[in-house]
C-alpha cells in the first residue's frame, strides 16, 4: 500500500506517504461514482493533485476502508429517486416531485437536456440549482414515473 491514512483533531483526512511526508486535508474522489463506485478512488490533495489509488475498495483494511467511506459519505451527495410522485407540467422548466432514498423532495427541472443517460438503463437528473439525483434503473421504476420519464427522454 505504501501510505497510512488518519484523521487529525479537525475531522481532517491526513495522509502519510511512503516516505514519512503528511499531507493534511486529503479527500476521498470516486472515478466512477455511480457505474462503479467501489473501485478507482483517488486520495488527491487540496490542488487535486492524486497522492493515491484505490483500486478496489474492499481490499482495503477494515480502519482504512472505514475512513474512505466515511469521506466519501461527507462528500458526495446524490440522492436516488425510487419513485417519481407527480410533474407540474409536461413543459420545461417544471417542477417534480420525487421521493428518494433520503426522503421525499421536489425539484426544478429546466430542460429535457438536464436528463442524461449514464448507461441502461441509469439516467443523472440536474435540477435548477446543480444538485444531481440518480435514477439508477429507470426499468425498475413503478409504471407512472417511467410514463414521465418517457415524455422528457
Amino acid at each position: 500500500m505504501g501510505y497510512e491514512l488518519s484523521r487529525d483533531a479537525f475531522g481532517r483526512l491526513i495522509l502519510t506517504d511512503a516516505e514519512g511526508g503528511l499531507h493534511v486535508g486529503v479527500a476521498c474522489v470516486r472515478a466512477f461514482p455511480v457505474t462503479a463506485p467501489g473501485s478507482g478512488i483517488a486520495l488527491v490533495d487540496r490542488q487535486g493533485h492524486e497522492l493515491a489509488w484505490i483500486d478496489r475498495l474492499s481490499r482495503l483494511p477494515e480502519a482504512l476502508h472505514g475512513l474512505v467511506e466515511a469521506d466519501l459519505a461527507e462528500r458526495e451527495f446524490i440522492p436516488e429517486i425510487i419513485r417519481i410522485l407527480g410533474v407540474s407540467s409536461f413543459v420545461t422548466p417544471n417542477v417534480w416531485s420525487v421521493e428518494t432514498d433520503r426522503g421525499p423532495t421536489s425539484f426544478i427541472l429546466r430542460g429535457e437536456e438536464s436528463i442524461r443517460r449514464l448507461s441502461i438503463p441509469s439516467l443523472l437528473i440536474v435540477d435548477s440549482h446543480g444538485i444531481q439525483f440518480l435514477v439508477r434503473d429507470s426499468e425498475a421504476l413503478d409504471s407512472f414515473s417511467r410514463r414521465v420519464l418517457d415524455r422528457f427522454l
